[in-house]
């Protein structure tokens, strides 16, 4: 399993909605609110042999009010 880091921006007022919903879809290990550019931030793990963008397109990306997303590749833990 890869983890991969995703920053989600809501539409305003949104933001407990957006992180319902996410939870609800037993997708993401972390589910986290942030500061900063970005509303909430979750910790994911895709399986080896999936593709990032259509894993994370498939099971989160059609989430109402998200108005933007940023993901984060990993490499390796220290």
């Amino acid at each position: 399993m890869r983890p991969v880091f995703v920053q989600f921006r809501c539409e305003p007022g949104k933001t407990y909605q957006v992180a319902e919903a996410i939870y609800d879809r037993e997708v993401v290990s972390e589910l986290y609110s942030t500061s900063g550019d970005y509303d909430l931030i979750a910790k994911v793990y895709i399986p080896e042999d999936e593709d990032v963008g259509r894993f994370l397109s498939d099971r989160l990306f059609d989430i109402p009010h998200i108005s933007r997303t940023l993901t984060t590749m990993t490499f390796r833990a220290f």
